[in-house]
C-alpha cells in the first residue's frame, strides 16, 4: 500500500487513537506501573481535559470526542470511590466502552454521527472527486446518510455489547481469567463493528461514491486555467 492510500486512514484514526486511545492506554499502563485506580484516571484524563479546554478557548468550538472521553473519566473518578471488590472493578472497567457507544449512538439522533470523524477521510481518500461526490450524496442521497448514520450505530452498538459481555463476566468468570479476557472481549467486538460496518455501511457508501464519481464529466471539479 502507498503512502497515498495510507494517508487517508491514518488521518481518519488519528483522532479516535488520541481522543480515545490514548488516555485508555495511558490508564491501563499507569496501572500496570503500580499506581492506584483513582491516580491512574486522574493522570490519564488530563488530555482530554487540555484538548476539550483548547477546543473551545482556541478554536471556539467544543471538541466532542474529547469532551466525552473526558467525562468518561470523571465519572470513573467519582465511581473509583466505591468499595474495592473484584468484581465490581473489572464491570466497572467496561464503563468506558458503555459510556463511548452511548455518545456514539446519541450523536446519530442529533444528525452528527461521532464515527464520522473516521469515515468520510476513509472513503474520500483525499481525493476532490470523490469528496465532491460525498458532499453531494449527503445533500440529496437517503441512502448515503443512512449509511452514515448506520456506521456510527454498529459500532455504538459494539462497544455497549462488550461492556454487556464484560459486566456478565466480571460476576459469572473466575476473576484472575476474566482479567485478561477482557482484552480479548474488546478485540472480538472491534472485529465485528469492522466486519459489520464494511457490509452495512461502508460498502454501499463506496459504491455510491463510485458511482456518482463516473457520472460526473471528467475535469469537471478540476480548477479552470488561471484561477488558482
Amino acid at each position: 500500500m502507498d503512502s497515498s492510500n495510507r494517508s487517508p486512514l491514518v488521518q481518519s484514526l488519528t483522532p479516535l487513537i488520541v481522543e480515545a486511545g490514548v488516555p485508555m492506554a495511558a490508564y491501563y499502563v499507569l496501572k500496570a506501573g503500580g499506581l492506584s485506580t483513582f491516580a491512574a484516571l486522574a493522570i490519564s484524563s488530563v488530555l482530554p481535559a487540555v484538548r476539550t479546554v483548547w477546543g473551545v478557548i482556541r478554536e471556539r468550538r467544543l471538541n466532542r470526542f474529547a469532551a466525552l472521553i473526558l467525562a468518561v473519566n470523571l465519572i470513573s473518578l467519582a465511581l473509583s470511590t466505591v468499595s474495592g471488590d473484584p468484581r465490581l472493578m473489572l464491570a466497572k472497567d467496561s464503563g468506558v466502552s458503555s459510556v463511548i457507544g452511548l455518545g456514539i449512538l446519541l450523536s446519530v439522533t442529533t444528525g452528527r454521527p461521532l464515527m464520522t470523524t473516521a469515515l468520510k477521510p476513509w472513503l474520500t481518500k483525499n481525493s476532490a472527486e470523490k469528496t465532491a461526490a460525498w458532499d453531494l450524496l449527503m445533500a440529496t442521497d437517503p441512502r448515503f446518510r443512512r449509511g452514515e448514520a448506520l456506521f456510527s450505530v454498529v459500532w455504538g452498538t459494539a462497544l455497549l455489547g462488550e461492556c454487556v459481555v464484560r459486566i456478565v463476566g466480571a460476576y459469572t468468570v473466575p476473576v484472575d481469567t476474566m482479567v485478561g479476557l477482557g482484552t480479548v472481549i474488546l478485540l472480538v467486538a472491534i472485529g465485528a463493528a469492522i466486519v459489520t460496518s464494511g457490509a452495512l455501511a461502508i460498502g454501499p457508501m463506496e459504491k455510491l461514491i463510485d458511482r456518482e464519481v463516473a457520472r460526473v464529466p471528467a475535469g469537471r471539479t478540476q480548477v479552470p486555467a488561471g484561477q488558482h
